[in-house]
């Protein structure tokens, strides 16, 4: 008789560890309404936001990312990993990337850290390049952090973005495992089209116009054009969330829960629609928190684990869309025992 060769299960990143951080400072929509000749109603409505929370102007993105590390790495029970990974529109400063400083505030000396700049893509992003890292075995645990302070890139005085977006952090840790275990990344499906990369952008500070700080102050901040943003990620996250379970095998019908990027509550509707998912399977967190761009993924991952939204053996889809335009997705079945922290 000959015996029977099993075949070692692919190496794959597992999510072990989930941790998140807020402001503690809240703004209400009426603490806008006055100031931007809109109301409470209209944004409730429009987009589907109640307040958000903004971090203090002494609080820089790399504090917030510090806070959320430490949670994250503590729901892993880990005092080590081997990369930090950080997604980011609003790092502290243009040079240095803002990763190093925050593998250096959590102690971890001399291990690779790196931004990652997609927006509000950037989250799922770095999750693929964590995940590209651990299946090589260049690494065997990665930090991966969602921070921004979009309350730093965003003027107060416009209606049309002021009451969109909000501060926070997320993180994850990423362990060596096997794509057959729960809590396992499965395939990433991505793209972008530079197309469009003038739907959402900030004008100044770049290599293109170097100097925000002459002529229009307002070239420092986030210009959108919201109909047509909200056209293409309806459009395109339909698509990637599709692209990501059928690489995973899956039905997109019998997804447990779809994590969609927060970016508007009318966004993620349109989505669970075109793509056949039931509203009770799509939680949300926008009402309190508005669009925290990449760190919106990891926030709604750790509210809903700690809400119990997400349960062992769930199969669960992520799916984000941002300015570039870029999009990203991938899955995994929620693992048993993890513990989100705030």
């Amino acid at each position: 008789m000959t015996a029977q060769s099993h075949a070692t299960p692919a190496r794959a990143a597992r999510l072990t560890g989930l941790g998140s951080w807020l402001p503690p400072r809240q703004v209400d929509n009426s603490d806008l309404a006055s100031r931007l000749d809109t109301t409470d109603e209209w944004i409730r409505t429009r987009i589907g936001i109640a307040g958000r929370h903004l971090a203090d102007p002494a609080v820089a993105t790399s504090d917030m990312a510090v806070e959320a590390a430490l949670r994250a790495m503590k729901s892993a029970g880990v005092e080590h990993v081997d990369a930090v990974i950080l997604a980011t529109a609003t790092p502290d400063h243009h040079v240095p990337g803002t990763a190093p400083l925050v593998a250096h505030r959590l102690g971890l000396r001399q291990v690779p850290a790196f931004d990652v700049g997609a927006s509000c893509s950037g989250f799922v992003y770095a999750t693929a390049v964590a995940a590209g890292l651990i299946h090589a075995g260049t690494a065997g645990t990665a930090l991966v952090i969602g921070a921004e302070k979009m309350s730093a890139i965003i003027d107060p005085a416009d209606r049309s973005t002021a009451p969109i977006f909000g501060d926070g952090a997320g993180a994850v840790v990423l362990t060596a495992g096997h794509a057959d275990e729960p809590g396992a990344l499965g395939p990433v499906a991505w793209g972008s089209d530079g197309e469009h990369a003038d739907a959402i952008y900030i004008p100044g500070g770049g290599s293109r116009h170097p100097s925000p700080s002459t002529g229009d102050h307002r070239n420092r901040f986030v210009h959108m054009r919201g109909n047509e943003v909200l056209r293409h990620a309806v459009r395109r996250i339909s698509y990637v969330a599709q692209q990501a379970a059928a690489a995973a095998g899956w039905q997109v019908q019998d997804v447990d829960r779809l994590i969609v990027h927060q970016a508007n509550a009318r966004i993620s509707a349109a989505v669970a629609t075109a793509l056949g998912i039931s509203p009770e399977r799509v939680p949300s967190n926008i009402a309190h928190l508005g669009n925290t761009s990449a760190a919106s993924i990891p926030l709604l991952l750790s509210h809903s684990a700690i809400d119990r939204e997400l349960r062992a053996s769930q199969r669960v889809l992520l799916a984000s869309f941002g300015a570039g335009f870029t999009w990203a997705a991938t899955t995994l079945v929620w693992p048993s025992g993890l513990q989100a922290l705030t």
